[in-house]
């Protein structure tokens, strides 16, 4: 899958795909792909026997923010594309915004647990870079209230998966500690998502 885009990968990324799609391939019929523009999900349909997780230009985080969205989705929303969630681009209002973040906090706090099993630092991200916008302090504070509940209470069963087979392969026999996820005193928006 990997040798099906013009954008060469890191072997980091190469290695993420495999386990991926050695992970779920066959369980959840999904399989992860690089690249596009822009990420996507795409449900199987009549040309593809496979739902498709795909990330944009190469990039590590990106992955695993569109394998975090995929964790949280149900199963009737795998069934749409992009989970059939809406999707304002760069630009939003204030307002905007703040719903933007209301639906971001469970999968950014799934992508900040896949990150520390990945052994890669996490970054949040406002997506809004039009407005200069970073994420604010408020929705920082939410998701870390969500990483904490996630790894008190249990992680979803895909996402609990996803995190026991990156750990195996970047961080073997370290598992996860909730002390290692602390806000940062200034949080830089990521410009690789």
């Amino acid at each position: 899958m990997t040798t099906e885009h013009p954008i060469p990968l890191s072997n980091e990324v190469k290695t993420l795909i495999t386990l991926f799609n050695h992970t779920f391939k066959t369980s959840n019929q999904t399989v992860l792909i690089c690249c596009e523009k822009e990420p996507i999900y795409r449900p199987a349909d009549a040309k593809h026997s496979y739902h498709r997780i795909i990330f944009a230009h190469g990039f590590f985080a990106s992955a695993l923010h569109e394998i975090a969205h995929w964790c949280v989705a149900g199963k009737a929303r795998r069934l749409l594309e992009d989970f059939g969630y809406w999707y304002i681009p760069d630009g939003r209002t204030m307002e905007q915004q703040s719903a933007f973040e209301k639906v971001e906090v469970k999968p950014q706090a799934l992508e900040w647990i896949f990150s520390q099993s990945a052994n890669v630092t996490f970054h949040f991200s406002a997506d809004n870079l039009a407005n200069g916008c970073r994420a604010s302090n408020e929705f920082q504070q939410a998701v870390l209230t969500q990483v904490q509940h996630y790894l008190t209470h249990g992680l979803p069963k895909r996402a609990q998966r996803w995190s026991d087979a990156l750990i195996q392969q970047f961080r073997p026999n370290i598992p996860l500690n909730i002390k290692e996820f602390t806000l940062p005193s200034n949080s830089p928006t990521p410009t690789d998502r």
